[in-house]
């Protein structure tokens, strides 16, 4: 369909799950992917994906809690596709088993999730925005998470650091759509990533499945496809947004997994 044609697309944490599954379908639809990656081989991996979708691709690898990684990672886009149109700040996370509740986190892995998730997200956007202006407009693509929006009882630091992402999404909604700088963020529940596969058990996995209104997990396709729609002319009315991809899990009831057995048969 092409519905990228002639975009060219910036994406961090592209070096598997959801990152390489939004790459390949921009790919597919006409745009110019820089593929950014901390995993060399992730990324270039990925590039080939994209390439093989009908798309044109550069990896990249960047460390995205170092300003001049994440500027080299935008001149490299601008020096190789001439422009840019769209960044997705994909890249994020926290260690699960370090990040824990208030009293038994790590604080130093608090310290890393800032800078992985928020600080990555403020730079990124700021060393992009002079290109995406001088192009006549653009989209920033901000991951944040389910997690922004619930209590837990672990991954105290994911929750802070994704509520934050979603203030900076419409701070730079407010302040660049003058320019026609458009900017929204993605709240993705439970997917079956690779790093979530290997980061929670099994009967965890069963558990997150039985909180979702709908009766199975999302693939990091299904994350990908929304992307692509914010990327794309189709969303130009649309900034300053969290679009919540997550099966119902935020909107149904604690008590409706059970009380659908009172239901008569």
């Amino acid at each position: 369909m092409e519905r990228l044609k002639g975009k060219v697309v910036v994406i961090t944490g592209a070096g598997s799950g959801i990152g390489r599954s939004a790459a390949e379908l921009m790919g597919r639809e006409g745009a110019r992917v820089v593929v950014a990656d901390h995993n060399t081989q992730g990324a270039e991996e990925t590039a080939a994906l994209v390439e093989g979708a009908g798309g044109r691709a550069l990896p990249v690898t960047v460390d995205v809690t170092d300003e001049s990684s994440v500027v080299g990672m935008i001149d490299a886009a601008v020096g190789e596709f001439g422009e840019l149109h769209v960044l997705c700040n994909h890249v994020g996370g926290t260690n699960p088993r370090k990040d824990l509740d208030l009293l038994r986190m790590d604080m130093a892995e608090f310290d890393r999730a800032v800078a992985l998730n928020v600080r990555s997200t403020l730079l990124g956007t700021r060393h992009a925005l002079p290109h995406l202006i001088r192009a006549g407009g653009g989209s920033v693509i901000n991951t944040a998470s389910v997690a922004a929006l619930v209590g837990d009882v672990l991954q105290t630091s994911y929750g802070a650091v994704k509520a934050a992402v979603v203030s900076i999404t419409k701070s730079i909604a407010v302040q660049y759509g003058p320019q026609r700088v458009r900017c929204n963020a993605i709240a993705p529940g439970a997917v079956m990533t690779p790093a979530l596969e290997d980061n929670l058990p099994d009967d965890v996995i069963e558990a997150l499945k039985g909180g979702n209104a709908l009766p199975y997990l999302g693939s990091p396709e299904d994350i990908g496809h929304a992307m692509v729609f914010l990327a794309s002319d189709e969303s130009r009315y649309l900034t300053g947004q969290l679009l919540v991809i997550d099966g119902g899990m935020t909107m149904q009831s604690s008590a409706a997994p059970g009380r659908r057995a009172m239901l008569p048969g």
